[in-house]
């Protein structure tokens, strides 16, 4: 049973775990956009967020905390809402019960600026993070930055919630299509006058229905994403190849005179018979950390960019979406296969023995498609390949 998705969910609960789940339910449905909540049926209910305001005046056991968790943190450009949980808590994917603790001073946990002071409050045996005022001596206001900080802020101002220079390229680029769409859509039918492969600023000449659009990402042949386990085909993944611009529309006449584009971008050289498919809307990337809302067992497709393996910072393909009720912001746990070893211990026998998987590192999904996701590694001990196994964390 998902408690998410019935009124009487968190009642079948034993009343220990009744908080933690209205605060996963609620965090989960924060990070959602409300097109998308309105779609799913899964609204925010109001005994979720009783349940939550009754946490943040009582806040956690101080034993949940990280060993190290800081009395005050001022919020800093370069600062992620996963690093900032990690501060404060053992385990950073727990950031709904984080933003449970301090429901009265930040309302939403996308809305975290640099300069904000988070002060951690320990009392009977509990702990409330709540923000700074003047009361406390601390510094307000802005934040005096080191030219040297990687910015990660987003466009109103507000921090991420994972670097987003390790994502920012794949918002556009990791696409999945639910077939061979791309056979019907607009293509380069030609390059500029003594050239076969085109690079940035370079003029290509298309044919096909553009949709009123103007900014167009440019992809090669799709190749199938195929699950490990089941065989089956999930999706088509784009080779990108960049972006382009539309200079002039197609043009009638006795002979058609194709539409002419500018190449803007590039990752591989462009040529004739890549395929064109509109620039989306850019998403919204400040989404809560937080483990999925049911349990998940799912494996690896592959290593973004025909890798053979990935470590650390590197993007994967994965065999669960939205299907399966996979959310962006979901953090997953990677395991490591467990060996056959042979027990030679005992003289004169050999017993096969099958060693237990072992966790071995985090995944943080940004992108979800219906079938397919995309993650990003956050941590790893060992190189991560296709069909190893995640679960929730």
């Amino acid at each position: 049973m998902d408690p998410c998705n019935r009124r009487d969910g968190l009642a079948a609960l034993p009343a220990r775990r009744q908080a933690l789940a209205a605060l996963l339910c609620a965090g989960a449905a924060a990070s959602l956009p409300l097109s998308t909540l309105a779609q799913s049926g899964r609204p925010v209910l109001p005994q979720w967020r009783a349940t939550a305001e009754r946490v943040a005046q009582a806040g956690i056991p101080i034993e949940d905390l990280a060993p190290n968790a800081p009395d005050s943190h001022t919020v800093q450009r370069g600062d992620t809402l996963w690093g900032i949980s990690a501060l404060f808590l053992e385990s950073p994917w727990r950031w709904p019960e984080l933003w449970g603790m301090n429901l009265e001073q930040i309302r939403n946990p996308h809305l975290i600026y640099p300069g904000q002071v988070l002060v951690l409050e320990k009392r009977d045996g509990r702990a409330t993070l709540r923000m700074a005022g003047a009361a406390d001596g601390l510094p307000p206001g802005t934040v005096k930055l080191s030219p040297r900080v990687r910015v990660q802020t987003l466009d109103n101002g507000a921090i991420a919630a994972i670097p987003l220079h390790l994502i920012g390229p794949f918002l556009n680029e990791a696409v999945v299509f639910d077939d061979n769409e791309l056979d019907t859509a607009p293509r380069i039918v030609a390059a500029q006058e003594g050239h076969v492969l085109l690079a940035r600023g370079e003029t290509a000449y298309v044919r096909g229905e553009l949709g009123g659009a103007r900014d167009f990402r440019v992809f090669r042949q799709l190749t199938p994403l195929v699950d490990p386990e089941t065989r089956a085909v999930l999706g088509y993944e784009g080779r990108y190849v960049g972006t382009a611009e539309l200079v002039r529309p197609e043009q009638a006449g006795p002979l058609l005179v194709p539409a002419t584009f500018r190449i803007t971008s590039t990752r591989l050289e462009a040529g004739v018979g890549d395929r064109l498919a509109p620039v989306p809307q850019q998403e919204l990337v400040a989404y809560v950390p937080h483990p999925p809302a049911r349990p998940v067992d799912g494996r690896i497709i592959s290593v973004y960019g025909e890798g053979v393996s990935a470590g650390q910072n590197q993007v994967v393909a994965l065999n669960r979406g939205k299907r399966e009720g996979i959310e962006r912001g979901n953090v997953l746990a990677l395991w490591r296969a467990g060996r056959r070893v042979v027990d030679t211990t005992t003289p004169g026998e050999r017993t096969a023995l099958q060693l237990p998987d072992e966790r071995h590192g985090l995944l943080f999904v940004f992108r979800v498609f219906e079938r397919v996701s995309y993650a990003l590694i956050l941590s790893v001990q060992e190189p991560v390949t296709r069909g190893d196994r995640f679960t929730q964390p």
